[in-house]
């Protein structure tokens, strides 16, 4: 671990409702959901705890009781974790902002319901290369529809959010996955219900916001069909 990730810490987002996926998940929150035998959020701290990161904030919400008897302080998996609850949804933005107290400057935020192969030494280094205030994880997609796309110049320079449905074929998708400035964290609003993808990424265009892109693995399981993709995409690998 670089001296320049030592002390960043990871804040995840894990208090959504999962209203796509309570056909075949009602009984928990969709990042405890299933996935290889394992809860879904499990392979992400996992993954957190590879790239070095040792202190992890779960911001919770709905079903807050089961990430948090299941997590606990996190020793289990060489980490340690605290716990940030919304009593009503705040949105990403507001999440994060609950939990500013807790955070490390700067800061990875992830999304509980996504898994991306990325890197945060060298998100790190982008970010010092070029004093960037955030740092977002793309990846290529066929059909950018379904998430909204990202544009990026040939410097990897963020131009352009485009809304969801608003534009279709292969680009480039926010990936869930983001390095940035506390500085951002600490000018959103307390107490109130804010999205950092749709209300607060937009409006740093023309700040210094670069994109990283990943082609390696990546899955939402957001909607029943994917869910059941990610058992097999997320299986463990035999050893070799």
């Amino acid at each position: 671990m670089s001296e320049t990730t030592a002390n960043i810490c990871a804040f995840v987002l894990c208090g959504g409702l999962g209203t796509r996926l309570r056909s075949v998940l009602s009984d928990r929150p969709k990042s405890m959901a299933p996935v290889a035998d394992r809860p879904f959020l499990e392979l992400i701290l996992r993954q957190l705890h590879e790239q070095g990161i040792r202190k992890v904030i779960l911001g919770t919400g709905y079903r807050a009781e089961q990430i948090e008897q299941y997590f606990q302080s996190g020793a289990d998996l060489g980490l340690s974790i605290e716990y940030s609850r919304e009593d009503e949804p705040l949105g990403t933005g507001g999440a994060v902002k609950l939990a500013e107290k807790f955070l490390s400057d700067p800061v990875v935020v992830v999304n509980g319901d996504s898994y991306v192969e990325w890197s945060l030494s060298e998100a790190r280094a982008l970010q010092v290369e070029r004093n960037a205030e955030l740092v977002i994880i793309l990846q290529a997609v066929s059909d950018v529809s379904r998430y909204g796309s990202v544009t990026i110049d040939d410097e990897n320079r963020i131009t352009e959010f485009v809304e969801k449905r608003a534009r279709t074929g292969s680009g480039l998708i926010n990936a869930g996955v983001y390095l940035l400035q506390k500085e951002i964290v600490a000018q959103l609003p307390a107490d109130r219900a804010i999205s950092l993808e749709r209300e607060v990424f937009p409006r740093l265009l023309g700040r210094p916001i670069y994109g990283m892109v990943s082609r390696g693995i990546f899955i939402d399981i957001g909607i029943p069909e994917d869910l059941a993709r990610a058992q097999t995409l997320l299986a463990p690998r035999p050893q070799t």
